[in-house]
């Protein structure tokens, strides 16, 4: 019997085992991605996918293999003596207790050859199943090494167990039997269908993950914003803000507009101290209450320039990588004066523009 003289060789460098490994990573990995980015995102469908995933996967391997598993039970059991070379209870709180053996299996027609198995004991039958004791046992012909010890033989072979001689085959003689190992190439599939599947659901959402947090690149001019997500709006006796959701940038067509009408929409007129665009923050710090009349007037701000002003600053200062943007528009001194700052991970930029959006005066990065 060749498949009993040495270790078989290993099943799971196959081609089918490889693409199994590879498709049971991209699984996991997808369903990891999933549930991260969806909480991230608060996206419920990409977190029911995360969830789901997995089951169903699993429910279709279930289904795949049961061609597989109907063969298997199919296949009439093999049953031969076995020497019990050495015996060790490995844990167990029960009853039944986990008992690991090392076994010289002696067929009637084939070579012996030992093999190491763990199964569950009774603890009143321990007794019987003492070094160097005869026992019968059952293991598939094609997978030697899942052998079973027989607890209640049938008369004729527990006779041949009992009248069997112990030392007939020495131990050293009979080679070991182990199952196939799993091979390196089944967890390198299984590594790169992990790593796929992440890397898959983050790049069809990075648009959502990344965009507009303060660190991205200036929105692109003249383009509507095509997000439907809401816009917040806080107004109170110092300050008014408007902030927008992900995907959407105050560089986009009009969006200055809405946000400004929404600060005075209930007829406000107070004069600005200061005005603070960001890509998704308008801030508006309004004069105190009962002062003389100064500042500016926010609705006369030239934001139809402003994309073009940002734009200016970070491609002409000397900013090569510029993180964050902001227009400060100032009327403390009479005129307003217009500012764009932006920063990068090479220094700071800015540029003035008057009332009308013209340029006065540039200072490059340093």
């Amino acid at each position: 019997m060749t498949t009993t003289t040495g270790v078989p060789p290993a099943t799971h460098n196959t081609p089918l085992a490889c693409a199994k490994g590879l498709l049971t990573g991209g699984v996991v990995g997808t369903s990891l991605a999933a549930l991260v980015v969806g909480g991230i995102l608060d996206h419920p469908p990409l977190l029911v996918t995360g969830v789901v995933a997995p089951p169903v996967y699993a429910l279709l391997v279930f289904l795949a293999g049961a061609p597989r598993r109907a063969r298997e039970a199919a296949v009439v059991l093999r049953t031969a003596l076995a020497t019990i070379d050495s015996r060790e209870a490995v844990g167990g709180e029960s009853s039944e207790v986990p008992v690991r053996f090392e076994l010289t299996v002696v067929p009637d027609d084939e070579s012996p050859y030992r093999v190491g198995i763990t199964q569950d004991i009774n603890l009143v039958d321990l007794p019987d199943y003492r070094p160097r004791g005869v026992v019968v046992v059952q293991y598939p012909p094609d997978r030697p090494w899942r052998v079973r010890i027989v607890k209640r033989p049938t008369p004729e072979w527990a006779e041949r167990a009992a009248s069997a001689r112990p030392d007939a085959v020495p131990e050293s003689a009979a080679p070991k039997v182990v199952e196939p190992p799993e091979g390196c190439a089944f967890g390198l599939f299984l590594l790169l269908g992990l790593l796929a599947g992440a890397a898959a659901v983050v790049l069809l959402f990075r648009a959502e993950l990344f965009d507009g947090d303060g660190t991205a690149q200036p929105s692109s001019t003249g383009q509507p914003s095509v997000s439907v997500t809401s816009s917040t709006a806080v107004v109170s006796s110092a300050l008014g803000s408007v902030s927008l959701g992900p995907g959407r940038s105050f560089l986009d067509q009009g969006e200055l507009d809405r946000a400004l009408g929404t600060l005075t929409q209930d007829g406000d007129t107070r004069r600005a101290l200061t005005v603070v665009v960001q890509e998704r923050l308008l801030s508006v710090f309004y004069a105190p209450v009962g002062t003389p009349a100064s500042g500016l007037d926010p609705r006369e701000l030239p934001y139809a320039r402003f994309p073009a002003l940002v734009e200016e600053a970070t491609t002409t200062l000397g900013v090569q990588a510029p993180r964050t943007w902001q227009v400060i528009a100032e009327g403390l001194t009479g005129s307003p004066v217009i500012r764009v700052v932006v920063t990068g991970s090479d220094g700071t930029a800015s540029l003035e523009a008057d009332r009308q959006g013209r340029v006065v005066r540039r200072s490059p990065a340093r």
